[in-house]
């Protein structure tokens, strides 16, 4: 177990994979849970067990990478697991030599033996660095300091929690009181989650195949706060709907389960590979939706319903590619693979998604910019910064009301991990494409 985690560690620490890709190599394997969970947890708490491991190692001193990741690996099973940390230190001696780096083992025998007595003064002076303590990379603790300064505290640790299991229940399936009625026959306890008409969570984590009604299409799995973003956008009967950036899903299907007569769905993705999950998730859930391989960022001009058929829309959900610092619970590795740079490069991308967008919403029609993110640079500023530069842009207010703890911002609203909705990060903002006379109404 130990040996694959290395791997598949390594591969996201020092390879760049993301963990689906790391973990995807040991799918058919018989310890793949506990692969996944070790892995999982080492890259959770990653940037606070390395500088722990590392300063063990004489100075100078260098470990090839599965070497490091076995000792980051270790080191979270003898902090965070309840194994006896000397059964830790055993399984990573053999596992040093499963990975063909027998020279290595007096080296991680010693290094781990060494952690394991000395790891609580270790920790002690580490941990006055909020970025180890937090085991968030600096610059995006400074981020979040910097954007949320009585926050910042809350979503670094929501961050390090493990996620619940929410589930969306399809109504054209059944109702959410005769699913959770089927989840306790199931012996799978379980809530509704009061502020979302469409979420239950269950108490515990299983797999997905084995829930009630999963591959009937009875319920998908999807955070609360993304369950918001079909009702925010509000389409009613015999509309034209475009999701522009629909892959994997999960909001298209939601939005074709609210059962609205009459309206005309169209989604369309950049990649032909994700376009498949869609249509994936369109069968189990029975939807119905035009599908298009295209990249919005290239509608424009003087006619942009030539480009896309069924333009100009009345409504537009626009659910951008981001930096996905809202989800990270479920994603650690984002922690490890984000850089600076990145959020820059994502504004660019999300700002002209937003215009090509833009382009095909007809005049009165109504527009959901939304991203998983929790920096202003993708949310608030990137859409006041559209609106500056459209004059036929404008916002419609959207009410904080809409979840617990959600903050209202101008434009948009904003849900933290760690609010008292319990919901992943997210931004929400409607804009409205005016008309002479036109008055936006509220979300």
């Amino acid at each position: 177990m130990l040996t694959g985690a290395a791997r598949a560690l390594s591969a996201i620490a020092a390879g760049g994979h993301s963990a689906d890709a790391a973990l995807a190599l040991f799918a058919d394997s018989p310890e793949r849970a506990a692969i996944r969970a070790v892995t999982l947890g080492s890259v959770r708490w990653y940037l606070r067990l390395q500088p722990a491991v590392h300063a063990l190692l004489a100075p100078g001193q260098r470990v090839r990478p599965e070497v490091d990741a076995l000792l980051v690996a270790a080191a979270h099973q003898v902090e965070y697991s309840r194994n006896p940390p000397e059964a830790s230190v055993h399984a990573a001696v053999d596992a040093v030599r499963a990975l063909g780096q027998a020279r290595a083992s007096g080296l991680v025998n010693a290094v781990l033996r060494r952690f394991v007595a000395e790891r609580a003064g270790l920790f002690a002076r580490l941990d006055a660095d909020p970025a180890v303590a937090s085991a968030h990379p600096a610059w995006l603790v400074q981020a979040l300091q910097a954007a949320w300064p009585s926050a910042a505290r809350m979503v670094l640790a929501a961050n390090n929690e493990h996620p619940p299991l929410v589930l969306r229940v399809n109504p054209q399936r059944g109702s959410r009181a005769a699913y959770l009625q089927a989840l306790s026959a199931a012996g799978l306890p379980a809530r509704a989650l009061e502020w979302c008409p469409s979420a239950v969570r269950v108490e515990k984590p299983v797999a997905v195949e084995s829930l009630p009604g999963f591959s009937e299409g009875w319920v998908s799995v999807q955070d609360g706060g993304a369950q918001l973003a079909a009702p925010l956008l509000a389409p009613a009967a015999g509309m034209r709907v475009l999701d522009a950036c629909a892959a994997p899903g999960g909001k298209l299907s939601h939005l074709l389960e609210l059962g609205i007569p009459g309206i005309q769905v169209t989604a369309v993705d950049i990649d032909a590979e994700r376009m498949r999950r869609v249509q994936e998730n369109l069968e189990r859930t029975g939807g119905r939706a035009r599908l298009e391989v295209l990249d919005v960022r290239r509608l424009g001009g003087e006619r942009p319903e030539a480009s896309l058929p069924g333009a100009p829309f009345d409504r537009v959900l626009v659910d951008v590619p981001c930096s996905s610092t809202g989800v990270i619970r479920r994603h650690p590795d984002i922690k490890l693979l984000r850089r600076p740079a990145d959020v820059p490069a994502f504004a660019a991308a999300q700002l002209a998604i937003l215009r090509g967008a833009f382009a095909v919403l007809a005049p009165a029609g109504r527009m959901l910019y939304c991203t998983c993110s929790v920096l202003p640079e993708e949310n608030e500023a990137l859409v006041r910064g559209f609106l500056a530069t459209e004059p036929r842009a404008r916002a419609v207010p959207v009410s904080p009301a809409l979840a617990p703890g959600a903050i209202g911002l101008s434009p948009g609203v904003q849900l933290l991990p760690g609010a008292d909705a319990g919901s992943d990060g997210f931004y929400y903002a409607c804009i409205e494409k005016t008309t002479a006379g036109d008055t936006p109404g509220p979300v």
